[in-house]
């Protein structure tokens, strides 16, 4: 008995256990063929599943004999069930592709400004995109520049710095423009002299997304990058033709022209971007100086992209933007002006910049990149009896080693960045010239500790001949927690490079301005962190709800501080003492089928510590708030209602402004190839002319106080969009 028992308990153990299968797979976007770190696949009434790595691979184990069904699914995505027979013919892993679900709005968004090539979920700094059809929405409500567009997102506000010419600067999470990294694809063609009309003079329909960084990210790109960095990624050539154009006009009298065309043939591809935009004088308060000023601008921006084979390519490209821009009195701009009418500021600007990239892939896990650029800029500002004119010419190189090691990324690079001004002089006033050469190295390392957890450190070492060595460590950390709750925290150290072309300077027209005095200053230095929580969930096959909230807190060392003197002029001075700013953002974001409700809160705690005194840091909203309802009927009708709050702020004169609310709507009729649109902004007609002033002293030598309420009030712009 025992000599057939025996036999047949080893042959029924061998037959199970030769019945057990392992099932491999690695699961992508549909669309993007973007790997999904974290999505799940689990044979179909079982427990037995797993998770996808860092490289979207999972296994599973234990799989019977026979027909199997196994069930796919990532939050966001569609469930997808696929039925399998056991024993598997094929032996390579099969590739599993997942659509993005009706109603849900988790898109995967790909981030350059990083130096990695990972989506935003994956990558431990805390970073925000505006993509997609948010950025087109954004580009109907103002389409001739992007000040309206970075103004209405959560921790960011543009600072007008000219009353009549409408100037302004970029601040983020409370903090001076001057700490704030104005980029375009990656290269710095905005920065000094050249960041001041920046805002005003780039269009946003090239634009592929716009990328914001919050929080020190020197480390990355050195020198001005302390309050944070803002990357514009322009749009690229695909194998389908892209031919777009925009037509606006505006209640206020002006006009915005542009077009864009891209198309890849074989081994080359271009993009061409051009745009033609005019306003004319606007005064709707009737204070006798513009809201609005006259100015004539033209925009050309051609790339040529060569791919000589799969492994290399090269991109080169050149942006050029000619303005004339002039602001003041009313009457004067007319034509109707006399020694009373009599104020102007007048600006005419000349940009001229090359970008060179060329990238080559040495195999599947690394690949060399090089960038160059060439910046020449040339604006003169002039006022009665005064003129500042200059040309800053810059250039900035890179090359940078990225090399994957199984779960580990590593980004080494080397860049040489050069910063020449050169006044031209009219008087006997000193000139605030500078030449500034900074050389820099820097390392990444991003490691995928488990499935859970990432960790990104850096360390940057810069060398800029007229302040020394700075050495910048930064490092972040992403905890997934489970697909719907992650937490970031990060921070690092920053520096500033003084130079005398920021908002209170920019605010006088460098009128007095003394130079910087190199033997008696030195950089100024910063440390900051942040912590992120984000939560996201379908809460129904057509509701989806996140929430993103991020605790932050910079602190700057001795900033330079521009101080009136005695005889009437204005020095940089660094008193002993630190600026810092702290506080929250939230970001709520709830769908339901063709409605898209966003709600946005920010709390900014900015002051200043001199001498065992704390003030607050004039002209920030400590308590904002950003409501937009959206309605959207895809490739239809499009429907926005906005609401923004800001609450009172300090002012440079000792005085506080008001609080006010702003309101916004925007209507879009889509067609195959064309769309109309009408966006009302501002429609309460909320405007610092009525319930505070402006200037004071006489409306011929006027002294323009803080301006820190919309001048130009309810106006209404519509237009034409035509893809063919």
């Amino acid at each position: 008995m025992k000599k057939i028992i025996l036999p047949l308990l080893a042959f029924i153990y061998t037959s199970l256990t030769f019945g057990q299968h392992t099932f491999k797979t690695i699961i992508k976007d549909s669309e993007s063929k973007e790997l999904l770190f974290g999505a799940t696949a689990i044979l179909q009434g079982t427990s037995n599943g797993a998770s996808a790595d860092q490289n979207g691979y999972l296994e599973i184990k234990d799989i019977p004999d026979g027909k199997q069904t196994i069930l796919f699914s990532y939050v966001g995505y569609q469930e997808k069930k696929n039925t399998f027979i056991f024993p598997l013919i094929q032996t390579n892993p099969f590739e599993i592709l997942l659509s993005t679900a009706e109603g849900e709005e988790f898109e995967t968004v790909l981030i350059t400004a990083t130096r990695s090539s990972r989506t935003i979920d994956y990558i431990p700094t805390r970073i925000e995109a505006i993509s997609g059809e948010e950025l087109e929405e954004k580009g109907n409500m103002k389409p001739g520049d992007i000040r309206m567009m970075l103004n209405e997102s959560t921790g960011i506000q543009t600072q007008q710095t000219s009353a009549t010419s409408y100037n302004s600067s970029i601040r983020i999470q409370g903090l001076d423009g001057k700490y704030t990294q104005l980029l375009k694809d990656g290269y710095p063609l905005y920065a000094g002299f050249s960041g001041g009309l920046s805002l005003m003079q780039i269009a946003p329909l090239d634009l592929k997304q716009v990328e914001v960084i919050k929080g020190a990210s020197s480390t990355l790109y050195g020198g001005g990058a302390i309050a944070g960095l803002v990357n514009l990624v322009s749009k690229t050539p695909e194998e389908e033709k892209e031919l777009s154009f925009m037509l606006n006009g505006t209640s206020a009298l002006g006009m915005d022209v542009s077009g864009f065309y891209a198309k890849k043939n074989n081994n080359v591809g271009t993009t061409i971007f051009a745009s033609y935009n005019v306003g004319t004088p606007y005064d709707p308060s009737e204070t006798g100086f513009t809201a609005i000023p006259k100015f004539t601008r033209y925009t050309v921006n051609p790339k040529l992209f060569v791919y000589f084979n799969d492994r290399t390519t090269m991109n080169v490209g050149i942006n050029s933007t000619i303005e004339e821009r002039i602001g003041g009195n009313i009457k004067y701009i007319e034509n109707n002006g006399d020694d009373t009418h009599s104020y102007f500021e007048k600006n005419n600007t000349y940009r001229y910049s090359t970008q060179l990239g060329l990238n080559h892939t040495i195999n599947s896990n690394a690949n060399l990149s090089f960038k160059n650029s060439v910046s020449y800029y040339d604006r003169s500002i002039e006022i009665p009896s005064y003129k500042f004119s200059g040309v800053q010419l810059s250039s900035f190189s890179e090359a940078t080693y990225n090399n994957r090691i199984e779960n580990s990324e590593w980004i080494v690079g080397l860049n040489l960045w050069t910063d020449k001004f050169d006044q031209d002089k009219f008087d006997n006033s000193k000139v605030v010239d500078y030449h500034y050469t900074t050389f820099g190295g820097f390392v990444q390392n991003t490691w995928n500790a488990t499935e859970q957890f990432i960790l990104e450190t850096g360390l940057r070492g810069d060398y800029q001949n007229e302040y020394g060595f700075f050495a910048l460590p930064r490092i972040s950390g992403l905890l997934k927690i489970n697909p719907k709750l992650s937490i970031r925290l990060g921070g690092g150290l920053g520096y500033k490079t003084p130079t005398v072309f920021t908002e209170d300077a920019e605010r006088i027209q460098f009128r007095n301005v003394l130079p910087i005095a190199i033997s008696k200053t030195e950089a100024e230095k910063s440390i900051g962190g942040n912590f992120d929580i984000n939560y996201r969930t379908p809460l129904s096959d057509d509701m989806a709800f996140s929430i993103n909230t991020l605790f932050f807190y910079t602190k700057i060392n001795n900033p330079l501080i521009l101080t009136p003197t005695a005889e009437n002029l204005y020095e940089f001075l660094q008193p002993n003492g630190s600026i810092d700013t702290k506080g929250i953002e939230t970001n709520v974001k709830l769908t339901y089928g063709d409605l898209k409700l966003f709600i946005g809160y920010t709390l900014a705690d900015v002051k200043e510590h001199y001498d065992g005194k704390s003030t607050k840091f004039p002209l920030v909203a400590t308590h904002r708030l950003n409501n937009v309802l959206m309605y959207e009927i895809e490739d239809s009708l499009k429907m926005g209602l906005e609401a923004y709050y800001f609450s009172p702020q300090e002012l440079n004169d000792g005085a506080k402004g008001r609080q006010y609310w702003l309101f916004g709507f925007m209507v879009e009729k889509i067609w195959n190839n064309f769309s109309i649109f009408i966006n009302f902004e501002n429609f309460g007609d909320t405007r610092q002319t009525k319930f505070d002033t402006i200037y004071t002293g006489t409306i011929t030598n006027p002294t323009f106080r803080d301006i820190y309420a919309p001048l130009d009030g309810f106006v209404v712009n519509g237009g034409l969009k035509v893809k063919l």
